[in-house]
């Protein structure tokens, strides 16, 4: 198995990446997600890993966070769902997006993701209750920034927008000195504005 690889990044063509690591390029099929957190080509990058071997390939997948990678694999254990389908739902949600829709029986979010109908959703949120973290949603995985612009993030796509509208809204906002409702009400100004 491939934990990680670190490496400079060679080229970008969502929904693959090359990460040439010793010379060697190693193409990676990856979720929008950990798109919008690359760097320019030429850059030093490092991805956590997954590995599926198939009868006519062997795919390698990469990821920006260790939480992305934790739901990816738990999302091939739910029947019905494979690679396809589980990097859409990385694409169109969060991390902590998914857990919440999961939690609340959040049936609507979950078919907006292109790929999944309402039986698949339905299953998602089946089988996925029992393998959620425990306690409360402060001790999910995080796969958005802490804070404040945490906070807005997620209060962003619970609202229904995507990670590229959102990344979009809060490019450039001084979220050191932000409450989340200060910085969730200035992207919103600039997404009605644009």
């Amino acid at each position: 198995m491939i934990g990680y690889l670190q490496g400079t990044l060679a080229a970008k063509r969502p929904p693959w990446l090359t990460l040439e690591v010793a010379g060697v390029g190693y193409e990676l099929e990856a979720p929008m997600s950990t798109f919008y957190q690359l760097p320019k080509v030429g850059a030093a990058l490092k991805l956590v890993t997954h590995l599926l071997v198939r009868e006519d390939a062997h795919v390698l997948y990469g990821f920006s966070s260790e939480s992305e990678r934790v739901l990816f694999r738990s999302l091939l254990k739910v029947s019905g769902i494979g690679a396809r389908i589980a990097l859409a739902i990385l694409s169109g949600m969060s991390v902590d997006g998914f857990y919440h829709c999961v939690r609340e029986k959040d049936l609507v979010s979950l078919t907006r993701v292109p790929g999944v109908g309402r039986k698949t959703a339905e299953r998602l949120l089946v089988e996925m209750a029992d393998r959620l973290p425990e306690g409360s949603d402060a001790a999910l995985p995080r796969a958005r920034p802490a804070g404040a612009a945490g906070e807005a993030q997620g209060a962003l796509l619970a609202l229904g927008y995507k990670s590229a509208e959102v990344a979009r809204m809060l490019k450039d906002l001084d979220t050191d000195n932000a409450s989340a409702e200060d910085l969730i009400r200035e992207a919103l100004r600039r997404a009605h504005k644009g």
